[in-house]
């Protein structure tokens, strides 16, 4: 029989899994419920299903009855995508309630959560996974495999700069994102997927973090350091795109999902998707420098910003054998499942991505990568591939992620996090023991 799943939190998000279970995994998953604060969004999923799959509209439910949904609707999994710092609480009632659980990334966003979901699934004896899509993009899996292979001996050393541009990045300090409570901040909600590949990629866990980080452009008083003042707190109804570089206007029309979404929502629960990015109450950094030591010896310095011209990274590993570089410049996008379109016209722009070997006493060589598609690097798709198909392929790089390598992840940006709150190194272990 299908597997029965129901999704609590309905933003973008979502859009993911829902298209997954009601379009080509339809004969093997079920989905049977709804949940979040705001009717109106569960409602625009509803219409979705039934636009693009000839789904029949599926139950919905308040976050207050998730427990009714649970008894009344008796899924097997609960896929939980809510705002990060409730992760928590529905991952671990789920469990309580005889239900596994799949968590968007970032497990949660503290250590004190992060201890109550692991002590959860001991008591249960439910499971986790958490949806590191990124392990599925054709580029990071080749690195694992190259990896895997030896082909650079035992790494040893990772130099990691993420860079957001001042559209998805900027987009972050339009939303609750900007909220350190609500996030984690950057550290956690962002980081956590390039915590993880470098966790992935070396098979280690961190051990000791030392980090720095501020809030150096955006947010009111860095604008007006710039001689920069705006008279508004959200962009909708004040500003035109071609006044306001970073305006996101939003716009209430029937073929755009993040007006549906958010304009018609707003109704529902007040919440503003398009707040200034140089307005008040930003509390999470925009500049962030950060020092790991692994269990295994490997030692990252890793840095991200959330204001530059292009949208991307830059890696390089160093082994006992040799150096791999790599390096990806993203298309720029706004938060509604990442689509194929910016991804293909940023590879197809000139050379945009690619890994490079440095043999330690051999000519240096490009490593061939696969062509990619979909969203988040071509990961969203193959992802739901393992996640809901029937018959799985084969994984030899073991992508699929458990609670451990959720933990692992955000262990880095919860260390960082209090690093730059206390100025000390902070040894992982004594926030959340794993054992």
């Amino acid at each position: 029989m299908p597997k029965k799943y129901v999704i609590v939190g309905t933003g973008g998000r979502a859009v993911m899994f829902v298209d997954a279970i009601a379009g080509p995994y339809k004969d093997n998953a079920t989905l049977v419920g709804l949940c979040d604060l705001n009717p109106l969004r569960m409602d625009f999923y509803n219409e979705h299903v039934e636009k693009h799959h000839q789904h029949a509209p599926v139950p919905s439910y308040l976050a207050d009855d998730f427990d009714r949904m649970i008894e009344e609707q008796k899924p097997d999994v609960v896929i939980v995508c809510t705002m990060d710092s409730e992760h928590h609480r529905y991952i671990i009632r789920a469990m309580e309630l005889g239900c596994d659980a799949i968590s968007e990334k970032p497990m949660t966003t503290d250590a004190d959560n992060a201890n109550a979901i692991l002590d959860a699934i001991e008591r249960t004896g439910r499971s986790l996974r958490v949806t590191f899509n990124y392990r599925y993009a054709p580029l990071t899996t080749k690195v694992r495999e190259v990896i895997m292979e030896g082909a650079i001996g035992q790494p040893q050393a990772v130099d990691f700069a993420w860079v957001l541009d001042t559209s998805h990045g900027a987009d972050y300090f339009r939303r609750w994102h900007r909220e350190m409570d609500k996030s984690g901040g950057l550290l956690v909600h962002k980081a956590t997927h390039h915590f993880d590949m470098v966790n992935w990629w070396i098979d280690g866990r961190p051990e000791t973090v030392f980090a720095m980080g501020d809030l150096k452009f955006y947010g009111r008083e860095n604008a007006e350091s710039r001689g920069q003042t705006y008279d508004y707190d959200r962009y909708t109804g004040n500003v035109k795109p071609e006044d306001d570089p970073f305006a996101l206007v939003l716009e209430s029309t029937p073929d755009q999902p993040l007006s549906k979404l958010y304009v018609e929502g707003e109704a529902a629960d007040g919440y503003v998707r398009d707040r200034n990015v140089f307005g008040d109450n930003i509390s999470i950094y925009d500049t962030m420098a950060v020092m790991v030591k692994y269990d295994n010896g490997v030692v990252m310095n890793y840095s991200l910003l959330a204001y530059s011209p292009w949208e991307g990274f830059r890696v390089s590993i160093t082994g006992t054998k040799g150096r791999m570089e790599i390096y990806e410049k993203h298309g720029s996008h706004i938060i509604m499942g990442q689509g194929d379109e910016e991804l293909a016209a940023a590879q197809e722009s000139g050379r945009n991505q690619y890994i490079t070997l440095f043999p330690m006493f051999g000519r240096p060589y490009d490593v061939e990568i696969p062509a990619a598609k979909g969203g988040h690097g071509g990961g969203d798709s193959l992802i739901c591939e393992e996640i809901f198909s029937a018959d799985p392929p084969e994984d030899p790089f073991k992508r699929a992620a458990s609670h451990i390598d959720g933990a692992t992840s955000i262990l880095v940006g919860i260390s960082a996090n209090e690093s730059i709150r206390t100025g000390q190194p902070v040894r992982c272990e004594d926030l959340v023991p794993l054992g």
